[in-house]
């Protein structure tokens, strides 16, 4: 149901003087989603808060948890002859350990932007000669659409079409925060489009086994306001449960038709995070029955050892250690225009919003 402007002020009004009264001691709330990190910074809700909340970013920006080793292997295969590479466009800026997808492209690799992973099957159907590489890398939110398309790369019998696999599950990554006492993180905002693919089970060991309250949250700007409101009445009444504010589109068995293509293509994996290093069961393989679809183990290839930029602290953002000012290269040596860390290229990052948006702007000035 879509409310009027002034049904939404008055709801906003609601939800926020409700938080005010409610914030009786310093609390300290993660938004896991770098798209919720953008419509909190997007909405002006920071300003809305009283200074007891404090929200802090963590590891839900795809492009930003990818470690220099996938970057600098897909940059490797963007060099090898025949080879076409599709991606996502956020890819192309990050930087590797000592090039980027744009700088290959720029060279002369033949690196085309795609916007579905099936567009990857037409490239790879017109170019029957050259090997066609997808570099898959998403949460439980993309993951199902690149099972999609192996599965019909394999109807249609296409043998040069592959991935490159840096597919990613939450949970682990949450429970790899919480198992970090020095992030202090007394509660969570979830990402409601990743539990709308796996439901809310994967999600109940946060309450569950940690006792830290848990809200799945929509997108929008009420949506957040709600559960952070959510969060702290939790937390007031002393009370840790995973709660699903975002009902109209979140059910809690997920969607089970995108977690069946998900079990007949992928399983898990260990896999690794920048930031975190590798975290057991958080990535997602080929299963043996779509393993010649695996760019890895089809064409094998050796790639030099990978580093992360002197004096990037994306891994703290990621963590939720840090905030992006706090970084000696934020606002500085790192800008959308010059990036040094992924967190200042994607359009999730924590870093880019802080800087587009003006309040890590102000403070490194």
């Amino acid at each position: 149901m879509l409310l009027t402007a002034e049904e939404t002020a008055r709801a906003a009004r609601f939800f926020t003087d409700g938080i005010t009264c409610l914030a009786t001691r310093p609390v300290r709330l993660m938004e896991v989603c770098g798209t919720h990190t953008v419509a909190i910074f997007r909405a002006g809700i920071r300003q809305l808060l009283p200074a007891a909340v404090e929200l802090v970013s963590g590891p839900g920006c795809p492009v930003c948890v990818t470690p220099n080793e996938y970057l600098d292997t897909a940059i490797a295969y963007s060099r090898r002859p025949g080879t076409i590479i599709t991606t996502f466009g956020d890819m192309l800026r990050v930087p590797g350990s000592e090039s980027s997808l744009m700088a290959e492209k720029a060279c002369g690799a033949d690196i085309r932007i795609v916007y579905s992973a099936l567009d990857s099957l037409a490239i790879a159907r017109d170019n029957p000669g050259q090997a066609v590489i997808f570099l898959a890398v998403g949460f439980e939110t993309t993951a199902p659409t690149a099972a999609a398309t192996i599965l019909q790369a394999d109807k249609q019998g296409l043998t040069n079409f592959f991935v490159l696999s840096a597919h990613k599950l939450v949970p682990p990554a949450l429970k790899a925060i919480l198992a970090t006492p020095a992030t202090k993180v007394d509660g969570f905002l979830l990402p409601g489009h990743t539990a709308a693919i796996s439901g809310l089970e994967p999600y109940r060991f946060v309450a569950g086994q940690f006792g830290v309250p848990a809200v799945v949250t929509g997108f929008e700007a009420l949506d957040i306001l709600q559960g952070i409101y959510m969060l702290l009445q939790q937390l007031q009444q002393g009370q840790a449960e995973l709660q699903n504010q975002y009902r109209r589109v979140v059910k809690t068995e997920g969607n089970p038709a995108a977690r069946d293509i998900l079990d007949q293509v992928y399983q898990p994996a260990g896999t690794g995070w920048r930031g975190f290093g590798e975290i057991a069961g958080s990535g997602l393989e080929l299963t043996a029955a779509f393993r010649r679809f695996d760019a890895q183990a089809a064409l094998p290839l050796t790639v030099a050892g990978s580093r992360e930029p002197a004096g990037c602290r994306c891994g703290e953002v990621l963590r939720g250690l840090i905030t992006p000012p706090a970084c000696p290269c934020f606002g500085r040596h790192c800008t959308p225009e010059q990036p040094v860390g992924a967190c200042m290229v994607s359009v999730e990052g924590a870093c880019a919003a802080w800087y587009k948006y003006g309040q890590g702007r102000w403070s490194c000035e």
